[in-house]
């Protein structure tokens, strides 16, 4: 079990890795190994998310999810296949925590305040002084 809150805890069966080549640049050992990892787990089947993480999840994943319901999360950083597998995990961790998280509180409407609306004005009547000056006005014969 891999620990993510103290009420949520994933199945390491959940989660599917396979290994495939690296993209770009890499030298030799790039052509030969297969040092990127593709992580899947899916969301929409995962006993171990409640409804509302599992929900939250799937806004969060966006394009990494597919219409399944399955998240794919590439690791390929870095050299080894250890180093990103560990990476691809704890990117796994990280979304779902996010998603865990409790939602930040409904933002509640203030009105501006009296000094605010007067140097609001102050600032409209500086401008228009600025601009009133620049007007070439017609001579008067």
């Amino acid at each position: 079990m891999i620990p993510i809150t103290r009420s949520i805890a994933l199945d390491e069966r959940e989660i599917e890795e396979s290994f495939v080549r690296a993209s770009g640049p890499g030298g030799q050992n790039v052509n030969k190994l297969s040092t990127a990892v593709q992580l899947r787990f899916d969301v929409r089947h995962s006993p171990s998310l409640p409804d509302h993480v599992r929900h939250r999840l799937e806004r969060l994943a966006g394009n990494r999810l597919t219409k399944d319901g399955v998240l794919v999360l590439i690791a390929q950083t870095h050299r080894t296949q250890d180093r990103n597998r560990q990476d691809a995990l704890e990117r796994l961790i990280a979304m779902i925590r996010e998603a865990a998280a409790p939602p930040p509180p409904k933002r509640r409407a203030t009105r501006p305040t009296l000094g605010s609306k007067e140097r609001r004005l102050e600032g409209k009547v500086r401008r228009a002084a600025i601009k009133s000056g620049r007007r070439t006005r017609p001579d008067h014969e």
